[in-house]
């Protein structure tokens, strides 16, 4: 009867288990669908100002107009390293993790031999990590899920503009995971700063790509007021894609944890009635014998 009892406490406890992993995702699916709701309203916008600023950046041809399109030597790296604060959503984190890993050995590896690359970490997952393993994380900015704003956004998207400008850094990206949908996120190295020259299209040269802009009321204006706000919207656009993929790598792995925990239960109730069977048949075998030892 041991191994009854044994059973018994494990079909409990799976049982809560499925219980606490059906909640979480639950719970994970209406943060998901706030989450991609704001995504998907954000990206044309964020898309659409990312290319005006591109070409914008472009056409001015004064680097003292538009700091932040110069391109420097890229020795001075700074990583900007999206994860999250909590576990439980599956190769999410270890994903993240393991491109900036990627990243340092492979892209930036003669930056990180001279002490050049830092990193900038929001996420828990992440800070931790990389400050147990002794990178250089000049800051964590893990309160920032706690209420993900864009005023919060804003305020770490100008110390890093600021930083650029400063020449503190020659090169900024950002890694991140970028929302597909609930069960495919893509992970996303994206150039922050400097920015980007405009791709060109198919037949289009880009020079003519860049020409077509009036500039109303005047460049310097548009640069001062322009370029910074789109670069504080690229950055919560980014960071809002990274917590919309978090909510779905979650929701799809707490729905992978119920549905293993409904074949384990399957499975644990039919161990259960075949050892409570093997026990019924051998007390009645024990009666028996004990009453024909009886009759004898």
């Amino acid at each position: 009867m041991a191994g009854l009892k044994e059973v018994r406490i494990r079909i409990a406890s799976v049982k809560s288990t499925q219980q606490i992993t059906n909640a979480m995702k639950m719970v994970a699916a209406s943060k998901l669908r706030k989450a991609q709701t704001a995504i998907i309203k954000l990206r044309p916008y964020a898309a659409k100002m990312r290319e005006i600023l591109q070409n914008l950046s472009g056409s001015i041809e004064s680097s003292d107009e538009n700091v932040f399109s110069q391109e420097r030597k890229a020795e001075k790296i700074l990583l900007i390293v999206v994860a999250s604060n909590r576990g439980l959503c599956g190769g999410f984190n270890s994903n993240i993790i393991k491109m900036a890993l990627s990243l340092i050995a492979g892209k930036y590896q003669q930056q990180q031999a001279q002490g050049n690359v830092r990193l900038i970490t929001i996420g828990r997952k992440a800070s931790e990590y990389f400050r147990k393993r002794n990178y250089n994380v000049i800051a964590s900015h893990d309160e920032l899920f706690d209420q993900l704003t864009f005023a919060n956004a804003s305020v770490i998207a100008e110390k890093m503009m600021k930083s650029f400008a400063a020449k503190e850094f020659d090169r900024i990206d950002i890694i991140y995971n970028q929302f597909k949908n609930a069960a495919v996120q893509r992970l996303i190295v994206e150039q922050y700063l400097p920015i980007a020259p405009p791709e060109a299209s198919a037949g289009v040269p880009v020079a003519k790509a860049e020409s077509d802009y009036i500039f109303e009321p005047d460049k310097e204006t548009i640069v001062r007021e322009l370029i910074p706000k789109t670069l504080r919207i690229q950055l919560f656009k980014a960071v809002l894609d990274s917590y919309a993929s978090e909510q779905g790598a979650r929701m799809t792995a707490m729905n992978k944890a119920t549905e293993n925990a409904k074949d384990l239960l399957r499975d644990l109730n039919i161990s259960y009635n075949k050892a409570r069977q093997n026990a019924i048949t051998n007390a009645i075998l024990e009666i028996v014998s004990g009453a024909e030892a009886l009759k004898g």
